[in-house]
């Protein structure tokens, strides 16, 4: 029997299979203690709005989308659940082998390439690293790729943009995430045979559901404890977890979060672009 009214989760269309996803998850929980409706948004600065208005109850955000909701509500907005792979990201710098890049301190006096403005992995996160190894932008030449803002580097486009500036000899090194890098190498991609990571970050998180004081504890907990029972070995659950990129969902935490609002303070974006 349904447990009461729908639990409504907002998540952002950055590509085409976010719809059968949602579809998959909206069918697990039905007839379960929290139903669950979706709203897709084209970007997530609307999904944050949409958020903080109440007129969603979960909003499935990135790094950067949380950093801002938990700034916009004086800290009001909480995480309820992450996947597995959202505890493990990573910001990779990819150099042409045999380039002499090794490391961020070569990177200095470079041309170095960067994702959209509003992507923690490939701009955000990766000046905050080089900085804090002592090169400022100025130390470097920055080649900018504004691709899908919105989308807060969900589709990966900026961080290919900047591995092709590489490729193209248009610039030495480039910032991708871990995600994109390892999904180009597991495909077997031929034109990323000439390249090599230069330097990997630590740890850091990604997404989590985002929801705001107006869902009672609840109506929370019965939605997030279904959603940790979706298991990997049952056959009716795993292709929805292969789409969405884990294999478990995990409770939230939230130290992984500390690099990068460190770094949207500093660089004045954490209210505003």
């Amino acid at each position: 029997m349904s447990g009461g009214a729908e639990v409504v989760v907002g998540a952002v269309a950055y590509t085409a299979n976010v719809v059968p996803i949602w579809e998959g998850i909206k069918e697990y929980f039905a007839g379960s203690p929290a139903p669950m409706d979706f709203v897709l948004f084209s970007n997530y600065e609307r999904q944050v709005d949409a958020l903080v208005a109440g007129h969603i109850d979960i909003a499935w955000n990135t790094n950067v989308a949380w950093v801002r909701a938990s700034r916009r509500t004086d800290g009001a907005a909480r995480p309820l659940a992450m996947r597995d792979t959202d505890l493990a990201f990573q910001t990779f710098m990819i150099a042409r082998a045999g380039a002499g890049i090794d490391g961020l301190e070569s990177c200095k006096g470079r041309r170095v390439a960067l994702g959209s403005r509003d992507s923690g992995q490939a701009r955000i996160l990766p000046l905050h690293f080089l900085q804090r190894e002592g090169i400022e932008a100025s130390d470097v030449e920055l080649v900018i790729f504004d691709s899908d803002v919105g989308k807060h580097g969900d589709t990966g486009r900026s961080d290919l943009d900047a591995l092709r500036a590489v490729l193209d000899d248009q610039a030495d090194v480039a910032a991708v995430g871990g995600n994109t890098w390892q999904a180009l190498l597991a495909a077997g991609d031929e034109t990323v045979a000439a390249l090599t990571v230069a330097w990997e970050s630590e740890p850091y998180n990604h997404c989590n559901f985002t929801a705001m004081p107006s869902l009672s504890d609840e109506r929370a907990e019965a939605w997030v404890s279904h959603l940790l029972d979706m298991d990997w070995d049952n056959p009716d659950h795993r292709p929805i977890l292969e789409m969405e990129g884990l294999r478990e969902w995990k409770r939230p935490e939230l130290s992984g979060y500390d690099s990068l609002i460190e770094a949207m303070a500093a660089q004045g974006i954490a209210d505003g672009w």
